[in-house]
């Protein structure tokens, strides 16, 4: 495996690597996260050069050595390359609570590929982070990470009202919670 800026190396699944982003993977992380497809029910704005991407990375390793959250590459056994992001942001050791996020290339939707690599960060986060909660935010009209989460074993707890803003627009998100 590439040895990146962190030290924040997860496992493998059935057909999935999930490993630490590199600076490598910048290429791949802007495609992903420049696509409007990716990011319609995100609430991030389009990502515009390789170097901004570079410093994401730098970043998601300072927030990983400072125990604020966790991002790795999704990457099929198959070919060389990321095919999405999986991770942890809002990390709170102290509250043993994480908030979960992924993201796929649209090629690789519907193939059960999220719900696999969900599975490994949730088993690393309760095993491997001590964690008794796992949260997620979800846009109301995200339909399949709506009943993913669902299927997974996670409980809605309510509604946030303009919660998440995509392109100005405000919108509503689902609140879900995965306990230990």
């Amino acid at each position: 495996m590439k040895k990146g800026v962190g030290e924040c190396f997860l496992n493998e699944t059935e057909r999935l690597i999930l490993r630490e982003l590199t600076v490598d993977d910048a290429q791949d992380i802007l495609i992903c996260f420049s696509n409007p497809d990716v990011l319609r029910y995100y609430g991030q704005k389009p990502l515009t050069s390789l170097d901004q991407v570079k410093n994401i990375v730098v970043n998601f390793a300072n927030n990983y050595n400072e125990k604020r959250g966790i991002k790795w590459g999704i990457e099929s056994k198959e070919k060389e390359g990321i095919i999405g992001t999986i991770g942890f942001h809002d990390w709170s050791s102290e509250h043993k609570r994480a908030e979960i996020g992924y993201a796929l290339f649209p090629e690789n939707w519907g193939k059960g590929l999220a719900t696999e690599a969900v599975l490994e960060v949730i088993s690393y986060g309760f095993k491997e982070l001590n964690l008794k909660r796992i949260g997620a935010i979800v846009f109301v009209e995200n339909k399949a990470s709506n009943e993913l989460l669902i299927k997974l074993g996670f409980e809605k707890e309510g509604v946030l009202k303009n919660y998440m803003y995509q392109n100005d627009v405000p919108f509503d998100t689902n609140v879900y919670s995965l306990l230990k």
